[in-house]
């Protein structure tokens, strides 16, 4: 498995579990903050490494009148100071080519969201900064088929690669996660990362906007780290109730350090 340099922190096998964490988009600067601080102390606790992820920009709302961030500019500045304030990496998602080349100057990983995973303009342009990118399994494909999404990367010579299990389209209104894809998809020779909240969302169970069955996030996490990932991603807020975008689906604060506890000692188990 190629080794990813995150920062100064290592993913891959035989290297500690990675985080991923915090709001679903930037809610402003501060109450941005507070989370990912929240997310630190746990993750210092727990020997844990962490990288704060939030949206600049949710392009791929249900509804136009919702809540989308604060866009690109605003976004980076937002996530450059809490890089900053913080002192660990940051990841967000990009949505079209031209954002590749300004989002690389503060992200350290850029993130293709799952509805994007196979837009070849986008990922090209993703590799070509040289950027560790984080590529989301869209809810269409075969795990094996992100072999070929692996190639466009490769082809620039980039080999930065991690992959996001989220679930895969089950009907109507409901994702339902193979297990089968995680090991499947390290096969592949890249890290891969489970994406524990995006997995119990409802999309467009609420009409409007899409639902979540956030206390299942826990056996998410179990089952992933018993089967074999690398990282984890999680949206996490101190009050989903308030949250302005995925509230259903994401975990409480003061729930996290119980979820992730779990997760390494599990992890710990699965890599003997």
């Amino acid at each position: 498995m190629h080794i990813v340099k995150v920062g100064s922190y290592e993913v891959g096998t035989a290297h500690p579990l990675l985080l991923l964490a915090g709001p679903c988009v930037l809610e402003g600067y501060e109450r941005s903050l507070k989370i990912g601080q929240g997310i630190k102390a746990i993750c210092e606790k727990l020997h844990m490494p962490y990288v704060f992820k939030a949206s600049f920009d949710k392009a791929n709302r249900s509804s136009y009148q919702s809540f989308r961030g604060p866009g690109l500019k605003e976004g980076l500045a937002i996530l450059a100071q809490i890089k900053k304030d913080l002192q660990v990496p940051v990841v967000s998602d990009i949505h079209e080519p031209q954002q590749a080349e300004p989002a690389a100057e503060v992200l350290d990983i850029l993130q293709i969201p799952a509805f994007l995973c196979r837009q070849t303009d986008l990922v090209h342009a993703a590799a070509v900064t040289g950027k560790v990118v984080n590529v989301k399994k869209g809810q269409f494909l075969a795990p094996w088929d992100m072999g070929n999404v692996i190639a466009k990367i490769e082809e620039t010579g980039n080999h930065n690669i991690m992959l996001t299990e989220r679930g895969a389209s089950f009907g109507y209104n409901a994702l339902v996660t193979d297990m089968r894809s995680l090991p499947i998809m390290r096969e592949l020779g890249y890290p891969v990362v489970m994406d524990a909240t995006h997995s119990v969302q409802i999309p467009g169970g609420q009409g409007t906007t899409s639902g979540g069955q956030s206390k299942f996030v826990p056996n998410m996490v179990r089952a992933a780290c018993g089967s074999g990932v690398d990282a984890l991603f999680l949206e996490v807020h101190d009050n989903p109730a308030e949250a302005l975008s995925d509230g259903p689906n994401m975990v409480r604060l003061d729930q996290l350090e119980g979820i992730l506890q779990d997760a390494i000692a599990i992890d710990k188990i699965s890599r003997k």
